[in-house]
């Protein structure tokens, strides 16, 4: 009998131990790409939110950011942000795109759309992804409490520490999140790019307000770029897990991507 190396023996205690976890593999979709590359982005992101975390309470992003903030004034007059007048106003529209009011206001509207035309689930799934991710900004910040920035005059009124940014946390959690759900219930491919476009950019759009206007470190911004994006692929990582069970909506089999 030809000899098996002891590193290659499989006894039966390990055939279970492998069927077991080949079994977990499969029942949590790990094995397609959609779930899978969620999971690698929670970890990632999660990972960049408390690296950046750690750096700054060692002071290590202190002189980027003083760097970038002061980039984007007026070096002759720190309190004037770069640009026409018209920008800092429209700077201000842009960043009330991830205010609560807003937030919650874009959050009911879709969730009566969705259940309206039948989509219960998914729009009570909705609401506990949001508002979780609220409940998370709150309880970070209250965990960190960062100071705002103080090398220039703030072009808006701020009540709440500064890390990690809430408005590009929660817009991150919420548009990212909605772009992702509606994807999924959307069969044109062309509107899913569309819609996942959207959500990205104003993604991007609150957060680069905030550090111009001055109210927030860009520091600040990346982390909740990182935890709100983090939040927003778990979610999508559930939803792909209900829908295949078909609590949140059917899938599409013709979708390669599903």
């Amino acid at each position: 009998m030809k000899h098996v190396p002891k590193f290659l023996a499989v006894d039966g205690r390990d055939t279970v131990v492998v069927g077991r976890a080949t079994a977990l593999w499969r029942r949590l979709r790990l094995n397609e790409i959609g779930p899978l590359v969620s999971l690698m982005a929670v970890s990632l992101l999660g990972y960049g939110f408390f690296f950046l975390a750690d750096e700054v309470g060692e002071g290590s992003t202190a002189a980027l950011d003083r760097k970038v903030l002061l980039a984007l004034r007026n070096p002759l007059d720190p309190s004037d942000p770069l640009g026409p007048r018209w920008l800092e106003e429209t700077m201000r529209d842009i960043t009330g795109l991830g205010s609560i009011f807003t937030i919650v206001f874009v959050t009911v509207s879709i969730v009566v759309y969705l259940a309206l035309t039948g989509r219960r689930r998914i729009a009570a799934f909705l609401v506990a992804a949001i508002g979780g991710g609220e409940i998370a900004s709150t309880v970070l910040k209250l965990f960190y409490q960062r100071p705002r920035p103080d090398l220039v005059p703030h072009g808006m009124e701020v009540f709440t520490a500064s890390f990690p940014s809430g408005h590009a946390m929660m817009s991150a959690i919420a548009y990212l999140t909605l772009a992702g759900l509606l994807a999924r219930v959307e069969t044109q491919r062309s509107i899913k790019v569309l819609i996942l476009t959207l959500g990205v950019t104003m993604t991007l759009l609150v957060g680069f307000s905030r550090v111009y206007l001055g109210v927030h470190w860009p520091s600040d911004v990346v982390a909740g770029w990182c935890m709100g994006a983090a939040w927003a692929a778990l979610c999508w990582f559930l939803a792909l897990l209900l829908q295949r069970k078909g609590e949140v909506e059917a899938p599409d089999p013709v979708d390669p991507l599903r």
